[in-house]
């Protein structure tokens, strides 16, 4: 392909310089948002006159092809000996329009051309990402359920220090990550700005709304000062920095779990599928994808400091060595969502050895401080107390014995405060249940930090919404399915509350339209009406667009039923949020059990479910099921939900 820039020279380049010049090998991934920008800008032309309307029409149906290309065969790029990305959308786009494909560059250099694209594909790679922390974390909740009473020695200076529950454990890297989520939350928020207009420098000629073309594109506003503009990478900067402080957290994890799961720990046992064998010693069973993790922590970090050395020095504006921006943020992105994903998929497989973790926590005198805070509790300094303490260790450790297993006149020995009421102090239960305070290791503590947490988890599900506009932008609907990620703006503002009267009429109509396609039960006015506390709605600017309600039967069973969505306002998660809400409902009422009798069985096991037996729900069968005309060929399927 020819070169787009060829006109000043009189003499081709070296191919050993195109070679080492060119970027396409590594940019080809921008091109998804350098068609998108492109067409934006194709709008900006013509509503400056540069560009008919046929003109712009004729360019944007061209882009969206080319785009439709790239989606089928992203790497088909590749064949191609254009200088970059940019180059390449440009002369397929001549291609296929001829000349006026050569209008489109009018006013635009590849200095704000490239700027724009990268920070698209760094809105949307952060909706990404925080969707996998998010699920990372989900899976950390799980797990610290499921082993909230599960003991295990806490450690300092990789010492055994004091008792806590595995369950506590999770939870500490839940919080971590739940920072890692803030930083990228404020990340997001400065990189909402669009360079798009400044042109190579000192801005364009035409009069361009920028503020409109951000908007267009899906940001908050436009960059205010040219030269800065094409010049910044600061968000290439603060997401490795994301990514830095996210996988040291990651890699903190992992070294956890290798412990845990060593020979010498063996408090864990990690599944078959997170691990591999040796060559030489069938024995093995190695915890390969925590130490890949581990390892892939330096690349992350390393990309991180050779974007700091690249930019440290640069003159402004734009100089050919930001073209070294993307290898690294693109490497270092990737190896982190593959680390993010991994983490989730060992902590799924995670069996723990209850025994050997409990055995563990009653050795190292790990209940010593439980003793000094018991002489406290009999008037003697803290201080004396840990002198005391400390001398009972070493005689302890002379005898090779608990302090549990201390008689009474051996342990007044040493103090005689001391009485028969000590022992209770000393039980690793004792330990636990001392800690009993905000942020503690106690049983108490950690249901309630669980129940505050899953609150979080809920509100982060959604933290694409926070990334916001990286979603939005008319110019995106324009790409069709390319741009299903990018275009549910409308979720943002789309909320789900109790139902009220006012509702009825809203609700009965989208339970009326499921009823006559059969996909529910039909309900009237009436139905609705005296049922109304029993559903809720999601609602999108004052408009209700989706319903469900929350049937309780005499037994305490609960049913999700008359669920819908209106048919104008369907794909921004309503029915997710929905059916989260529903069982939050369930869960507050106290309930042990929720079912759903539905055709889309997938959708419900996201949220949980189960495959049941029509037979074992005999509330269902009784009440609804008999009377139904379609009870000896019914092609629902019963799920259930079993609330802890």
């Amino acid at each position: 392909m020819a070169a787009l820039w060829g006109g000043r020279f009189t003499q081709a380049a070296d191919e050993r310089f195109k070679k080492f010049n060119d970027s396409l090998r590594f940019d080809y991934r921008l091109a998804k948002h350098d068609i998108i920008g492109s067409i934006s800008w194709s709008r900006a032309l013509a509503q400056v006159n540069v560009l008919s309307q046929q003109e712009q029409a004729d360019l944007e149906q061209a882009l969206i092809e080319l785009g439709e290309e790239v989606l089928q065969d992203p790497e088909k790029i590749l064949q191609s000996d254009a200088e970059d990305i940019h180059s390449w959308v440009e002369l397929k786009l001549i291609e296929k329009v001829g000349d006026l494909g050569k209008k489109l560059h009018t006013g635009r250099s590849r200095n704000d051309q490239v700027a724009t694209d990268l920070k698209l594909w760094c809105k949307e790679q952060a909706v990404e990402l925080c969707e996998l922390i998010v699920k990372l974390q989900q899976s950390l909740l799980d797990l610290a359920v499921r082993e909230q009473g599960t003991v295990m020695p806490g450690y300092t200076h990789l010492q055994r220090a004091q008792p806590i529950s595995f369950g506590h454990w999770c939870l500490a890297y839940v919080e971590m990550f739940d920072r890692d989520l803030s930083r990228m939350r404020d990340t997001a928020v400065r990189l909402d700005r669009c360079p798009l207009g400044s042109g190579a420098l000192a801005g364009t000629a035409y009069p361009i709304d920028r503020h409109a073309l951000a908007r267009d594109l899906g940001f908050k506003q436009a960059t205010l000062n040219s030269l800065d503009s094409v010049s910044d990478r600061d968000h290439v900067l603060e997401l490795l920095s994301d990514a830095s402080i996210s996988m040291m957290h990651l890699s903190r994890m992992a070294e956890d779990l290798i412990f845990y799961n060593s020979g010498e720990a063996g408090f864990i046992e990690l599944a078959d599928n997170v691990t591999s064998g040796s060559s030489l010693m069938p024995q093995k069973k190695n915890p390969d994808a925590l130490e890949l993790i581990r390892g892939k922590t330096g690349r992350v970090f390393g990309a991180l400091s050779a974007m700091m050395m690249t930019l440290k020095a640069l003159p402004l504006a734009y100089n050919k060595d930001m073209q070294e921006d993307k290898e690294g943020l693109f490497d270092a992105l990737d190896n982190w969502g593959d680390c993010l994903a991994m983490a989730s998929m060992v902590l799924e497989g995670l069996q723990t050895n209850k025994t050997r973790m409990l055995a563990a926590a009653q050795q190292g005198y790990a209940n010593s401080t439980e003793l000094a805070d018991y002489l406290v509790t009999k008037d003697i300094p803290f201080r004396e107390a840990h002198h005391i303490v400390g001398e009972v260790v070493v005689a302890a450790i002379a005898k090779q014995l608990p302090l549990e297993d201390f008689t009474l006149d051996q342990l007044k020995e040493f103090s005689s405060v001391i009485e028969s009421d000590v022992y209770q102090h000393l039980t690793i239960d004792a330990c636990l249940a001392k800690r009993e305070v905000l942020g503690g290791t106690s049983r108490a503590s950690v249901m309630s930090a669980l129940d505050e947490q899953r609150i979080d988890i809920r509100n982060e599900i959604t933290l694409a919404e926070v990334v916001g506009s990286a979603r939005g932008g008319q110019v995106h609907s324009a790409m069709g399915n390319m741009q299903q990620r990018l275009n549910s703006h409308k979720a943002d503002l789309m909320n789900v509350r109790h139902a009220k009267l006012s509702d009825v009429d809203a609700i009965t109509k989208i339970v009326g339209h499921w009823a006559e396609v059969g996909e529910t039960l039909p309900r009237s006015r009436f139905d609705v009406l005296n049922s109304i506390l029993d559903f809720s709605v999601a609602v999108h600017e004052d408009k209700v667009i989706g319903c469900a309600s929350l049937y309780i039967y005499g037994t305490g069973l609960a049913e999700i039923r008359s669920v819908g969505i209106d048919v104008s306002s369907q794909g921004f998660g309503q029915g997710k949020a929905l059916i989260n809400h529903m069982l939050q409902r369930a869960q507050e009422l106290e309930l042990a059990r929720v079912i759903v009798l539905t055709r889309v069985p997938g959708f419900f096991e996201k949220h949980g479910f189960v495959e049941v037996k029509k037979e074992t729900l005999p509330e269902k069968v009784i009440k609804d099921c008999e009377g139904c005309p379609k009870l000896l060929h019914c092609d629902e399927i019963a799920m259930e939900f079993t609330i802890e």
